[in-house]
């Protein structure tokens, strides 16, 4: 009897670690045209930003990478790229900013979409769904892009604005 308790004791244990297995089999098959439908599309940039940014040469290497969010047809295309728009991004962030973006509004929005970029990667690391940080990346690269648009259509004179008695 003793034999028998024994016997489907073991046999328990070796299904439950099983279903233990199955379970992570299933976190790792991400579908990943899931994950890409209705992502938010990428915000315009204003004629006169456009200028500035047209001799930006770090920025239009991000730019570029980023677009390719919305053609990855894989999840190992995507771990590509978002190594990609890591390499740019520090490119980025030690080049040279025109003279009219190189202020805190832009380089904290720059931080921010940084820091989303790694949120990603992390998620891609960790087998886990990155839909919810892919959507935040974009959201924080669109921040950044309308940031362009405010600064250069700001009215206001660069005095008031840099006055802190005010």
């Amino acid at each position: 009897m003793s034999k028998i308790i024994f016997f489907l004791l073991i046999v328990i244990l070796a299904v439950s670690c099983k279903d233990a297995v199955q379970d992570k089999s299933s976190i790792r098959e991400i579908r990943w045209e899931e994950t890409t439908d209705s992502l938010p599309q990428k915000t315009g940039i204003d004629a006169k930003a456009q200028t500035i940014i047209n001799d930006w040469l770090e920025y239009n290497a991000l730019d570029k990478s980023f677009d390719k969010i919305y053609t990855s047809e894989h999840i190992e295309d995507f771990q590509f790229l978002v190594d990609e728009l890591i390499e740019n991004q520090n490119k980025l962030e030690l080049g040279e900013y025109p003279a009219k973006f190189n202020i805190p509004q832009i380089k904290g929005r720059q931080k921010l979409f940084k820091t989303y970029v790694l949120k990603a990667k992390g998620d891609l690391e960790y087998q886990q769904n990155p839909r919810e940080s892919i959507i935040q990346m974009i959201t924080a690269y669109n921040d950044l892009r309308n940031q362009f648009n405010v600064v250069v259509n700001n009215t206001l004179p660069d005095e008031l604005i840099k006055n802190e008695e005010n």
